[in-house]
């Protein structure tokens, strides 16, 4: 078993994973930057080591000074959390030749399965239906012409190293693509290190889903159900939920596949496929090789820890669960609380915690790593805290999100809680009539709305 684990991570994640390494009675070492010293995971981690200062390429990023951290601390296994180095082959595989246990996949499968042209390819091979798009990485602009005037417009760029919304750019014509394409290569460029791109046709009204999967290295693996994460803004998620709109039919036989798809490359550990559901179809879309931002929805639905499990799994253990054990019960709704400001379209916002309570009751989850007196560095991810209920029934868990956002107090830093309200009181979310697009369409409403009420209030009375 594992005895020391080195968080490559920050925030509520390193929080999470800090409190399962407790549970499991296993020491933590918190890998922080130097803007991050006093920061709750810092607190409550059991050693704590800097390792640079605030810039991500200087800390969190810095692979020599993460690994040589580990290895000074006497750590078995390093966790990349979420984000940052989670899904970099070379990471892990820097990890395996220091006799480091990476608590992820291993470094072959993460190169294939986090180049999203690459995964394509695999999961097409396994049955997996994928969008009309790029076979490998696009060589050039003409070629990314040609292949668009195939296919049809509307298309869209992705980057092949991608994540977090990042280097992806719709295209509904010849002359939007020249301009795209070169901003989503600069985008990719910028944020990955890595300016390929690839391309496939866009869906312009479809859902998001994704099936969560786990294996281990005794060559078993398991789905644990499916999330519907079609809310976001700028193909970023805002609201995650789960069971989806599929029928349980439909769930099984996409979990199946995603399993067997997951199986095919020899996976171990936790992952997510990430789908577009339209017209009864799933069209594999990317896998995140990685524990996921939402993997609580899947722990409320189902009573499995999937962080304790990626421990036991990277510790050479068979999954605690059998396929035919999994049930899901009752439904979960995860609201993202960042720090922007959802009235000017969803600029960061940061500064100091002023005054924080978090909310409780029956079947309300709270992660994060926030407290009165904390600053909110400018230097990373706004995300501020994941705020999950649990409920009977889909109706029940959005009353316990509405009661949950209307207590949480956050004062000092501005957030997206009076957006993630109107949300919930949205009738066609509740009606769970949603799409990848709807939150453009509510956005714009609510900007057209502004614009007249202003307009009335300058005009004055008739």
């Amino acid at each position: 078993m594992i005895r020391k684990v080195l968080i490559a991570n920050r925030g509520e994640i390193a929080l999470r994973i800090i409190r399962a390494c407790r549970e499991l009675g296993i020491r933590s070492v918190l890998a922080h930057s130097d803007i991050d010293r006093a920061s709750l995971p810092a607190r409550l981690a059991d050693e704590t080591v800097c390792i640079g200062p605030a810039t991500p390429g200087k800390s969190y990023l810095n692979i020599p000074n993460l690994v040589t951290a580990a290895l000074m601390k006497e750590c078995d296994a390093v966790h990349p959390g979420t984000g940052f180095l989670a899904e970099n082959p070379y990471f892990a595989e820097v990890c395996e030749k220091c006799d480091l246990t990476f608590i992820g996949p291993k470094a072959d499968v993460i190169a294939v399965m986090s180049d999203k042209a690459a995964a394509r390819q695999e999961m097409r091979r396994a049955g997996l239906e994928v969008l009309p798009g790029s076979e490998s990485p696009l060589r050039s602009l003409d070629e990314a012409q040609t292949l668009a005037a195939e296919i049809g417009f509307p298309v869209i760029l992705k980057a092949v190293a991608g994540g977090g919304g990042r280097g992806i750019r719709v295209a509904h014509d010849e002359a939007g693509l020249a301009v795209e394409y070169l901003t989503a290569q600069a985008e990719a460029l910028a944020a990955f290190g890595n300016g390929q791109l690839y391309l496939e046709k866009y869906l312009a009204k479809c859902r998001h889903i994704e099936i969560q999967i786990i294996g281990d290295m005794h060559g078993s693996v398991i789905h644990l159900g499916d999330r519907e994460c079609s809310l976001q803004r700028r193909h970023q998620k805002l609201v995650e939920e789960g069971p989806s709109v599929l029928s349980p039919t439909e769930r099984a036989a996409l979990g199946k596949a995603a399993a067997d798809g997951a199986a095919r490359v020899g996976y171990t550990n936790a992952g997510t496929l990430e789908f577009l559901w339209a017209d009864g179809h799933a069209y594999f879309s990317e896998m995140n090789t990685r524990i996921q931002v939402e993997h609580g929805v899947t722990e409320l639905l189902t009573g499995v820890d999937l962080v304790k499990e990626q421990i036991h799994v990277a510790s050479g253990e068979r999954l605690s669960i059998r396929q035919e054990d999994v049930t899901l019960r009752g439904h979960a709704i995860e609201c993202r609380i960042t720090a922007e400001s959802a009235d000017d379209d969803f600029q960061p916002r940061f500064g100091t915690v002023s005054n924080y309570l978090p909310p409780g009751g029956t079947g309300v989850r709270v992660e994060s790593h926030l407290y009165t007196g904390y600053s909110v560095p400018i230097h990373y991810d706004s995300l501020l805290a994941k705020l999950l209920t649990w409920g009977n029934d889909r109706a029940e868990a959005i009353a316990r999100m509405e009661s949950a956002l209307s207590e949480y107090v956050i004062e000092g830093v501005t957030t997206v809680i009076p957006f993630q309200q109107r949300i919930m009181a949205d009738a066609n979310f509740r009606a769970g009539d949603v799409h990848t697009r709807y939150l453009e369409t509510m956005i714009a409403a609510d900007r057209e709305r502004r614009i007249l009420e202003t307009a009335n209030q300058l005009r004055g009375p008739e």
